[in-house]
């Protein structure tokens, strides 16, 4: 029998061949589990669509490094100004079985704090989440919510300020309350007014079917303008309280820049966009392993001035050409 001898180098590299065919196919399941899982982010907003909100809240996710459909999934659902689909889309983005939860709008907060006790969820915007229970303290959440606070004690005074700048002849400005609100903020809003030579009065409000006599008693006591403050219950009635002001012809200060959008006269308060591109470091920081316990709640850095100019012309005012330059953004 003849014995066929191969050189060494032919049957070192054969082998070598085979060992490495045999190592890759042991291997690749292995690699194909451990393949990096790409997050998966809930987005749960008032809003009817993509708007500053999302924008502010993709570009920090770019400054981080993450584009929406490459590393990281963001599920959006939107309920078109309402309050009432909330829980459901709260439920829906739970069962989705995410890695964190964007809350955009803060009556969406609570619902989502029903849903899931242990799904990260991310406040990007919020009024008083020790007040709401939503957080036990702002230094040290605990529990599964974090994020952003955009209440501002001294916002109220501002927007005083704001329209008598405006409107330096109004002599009467109506505040519109909360009727279960602190007392606190309604004395230094008085002080205030007192040093701009304004007489404030106040109404309360427990609901919209109060709203509509609240406007009729500014217009019978001859108020000037009104002030609608940084309380969650005037958020939930954005158009029937610019309606109002339209259809009374009343200038009005908003806390929120969404009510510029939908046709109010004036909004000061913190900035959305702000609050949402600083709320995609929370994403990026409990995606890295932190705990929603341990990062303190934040408040609000960047204010933004809004004036709608179709909103002045339906009422019948003319905004400063200073105040208008002041202005973060014009509507026209």
């Amino acid at each position: 029998m003849t014995v066929v001898r191969r050189p060494w180098s032919v049957v070192k590299v054969v082998g070598f061949f085979a060992l490495s065919a045999l190592l890759l196919a042991l291997s690749f399941p292995v690699e194909a589990q451990q393949a990096k899982k790409v997050p998966r982010i809930g987005f749960l907003c008032a809003m009817s669509g993509p708007s500053h909100h999302t924008e502010g809240f993709l570009l920090g996710l770019r400054e981080r490094g993450y584009v929406d459909g490459q590393n990281i999934k963001i599920e959006y659902r939107f309920t078109e100004g309402k309050t009432d689909p909330f829980r459901e889309l709260a439920a829906e983005l739970v069962r989705l079985k995410l890695d964190v939860i964007v809350v955009a709008s803060a009556p969406a907060i609570q619902p989502t704090m029903e849903a899931t006790k242990t799904i990260p969820i991310v406040m990007a915007q919020s009024d008083d989440p020790v007040q709401s229970g939503s957080v036990k303290s702002l230094a040290r959440p605990g529990g599964n919510v974090t994020g952003l606070s955009s209440m501002a004690p001294e916002l109220s005074a501002k927007q005083l300020e704001l329209l008598k700048e405006a409107f330096p002849k109004i002599a009467r400005v109506a505040l519109l309350r909360n009727a279960s609100g602190s007392a606190a903020s309604l004395q230094d809003m008085e002080k205030t007014a007192r040093s701009l030579g304004v007489r404030l009065q106040s109404l309360e409000v427990g609901g919209p079917k109060d709203l509509d006599p609240a406007f009729v008693a500014m217009r019978k006591n001859r108020l000037g303008a009104v002030v609608i403050p940084q309380e969650l219950i005037f958020f939930d009635y954005q158009e029937q309280l610019v309606d109002l002001s339209t259809k009374h012809k009343l200038p009005a200060i908003y806390a929120w820049s969404a009510f510029a959008e939908v046709g109010g006269l004036m909004a000061y308060g913190p900035s959305d966009r702000d609050l949402f591109r600083r709320a995609a470091l929370y994403v990026d920081k409990i995606l890295k392993g932190a705990k929603p316990a341990d990062l303190p709640v934040e408040q609000p850095m960047k204010f933004e001035l809004v004036i709608n100019l179709k909103a002045a012309k339906q009422i019948g005012v003319t905004i400063p050409p200073n105040l208008l330059t002041r202005a973060d953004r014009v509507i026209r």
